[in-house]
């Protein structure tokens, strides 16, 4: 009683199937979603399976800390599933990539930004946490890429990513949701490079990421919003407008200096 926790994306599995049952339980095909499946997003208050929910790291606010339960479990999967790429490319500087970035270099890795096209904030931004280069998303980097993360939901950068990856990469697809990707001639994948995607996240990744959070120690920057305020957060995050992440914040609190996000 009284401790504070996070609910993440992944809100309630089997336990029995062969995906649970190795450590895979993100994949199970009726897992249940807080906010999609069950009761849980845009809420003042919200019910969950305590099995699945995560003890918040001392010294992050709540508006600080609800970004780890999304765009920093996600980010973090997918850098586990990019290797141990020393030169990792990161397509899309938003919530997770500022996040993912961090734990990047964190762990002595050379980190390349790819941004939208003129977007000069994301640019600086991506230069300010510690990136080595940032530029367009369909350009070339100064060096070829050992791994690519794609944040952005846009197919097209799947190729672009594989023609600056170096023979045996890695791109990492870490979007629910992303454009068609287009045709590539095989030549791009020829040489053992690989693409994959990742799909939620497992209660052991949040656990990992929860201890490496504190270490590191990841910095979140945010734009809060109140609830009803949601759509222009919404409307900002798909012009891609926001710095760090969008956060929305509740009216009611548990005391009289405590928002919940």
């Amino acid at each position: 009683m009284g401790a504070r926790v996070g609910v993440p994306w992944l809100g309630w599995t089997c336990g029995e199937c062969r995906y649970c049952r190795s450590g895979r339980e993100n994949l199970r095909d009726r897992a249940r979603f807080p906010g999609y499946d069950v009761d849980g997003g845009y809420a003042e208050y919200a019910a969950a399976d305590e099995r699945f929910a995560f003890a918040v790291p001392e010294g992050y606010p709540d508006v600080q800390a609800a970004p780890l339960l999304c765009a920093g479990l996600i980010g973090h999967r997918a850098l586990a599933m990019a290797g141990d790429a020393a030169r990792l490319g990161l397509y899309g500087f938003g919530a997770a990539a500022h996040i993912v970035c961090q734990v990047a270099l964190h762990e002595g890795r050379r980190v390349f930004a790819f941004v939208r096209g003129g977007d000069d904030a994301a640019r600086e931004f991506a230069l300010e946490l510690g990136a080595e280069w940032a530029g367009d998303s369909l350009s070339a980097p100064p060096e070829e890429l050992d791994a690519a993360i794609i944040f952005a939901p846009a197919g097209e950068l799947v190729p672009a990513a594989l023609r600056v990856l170096a023979k045996g990469g890695t791109v990492v697809c870490a979007g629910i949701h992303m454009s068609d990707i287009p045709s590539f001639p095989y030549e791009l994948l020829w040489g053992e490079r690989v693409v994959r995607s990742v799909a939620n996240l497992t209660r052991a990744d949040g656990d990992r990421f929860m201890r490496l959070a504190p270490e590191v120690p990841v910095k979140i920057e945010v734009e809060p919003y109140p609830l009803e305020r949601a759509g222009e957060a919404l409307d900002r995050l798909r012009s891609g407008r926001v710095r760090g992440a969008a956060v929305l914040v509740m009216d009611r609190t548990s005391g009289p200096d405590e928002e919940h996000a």
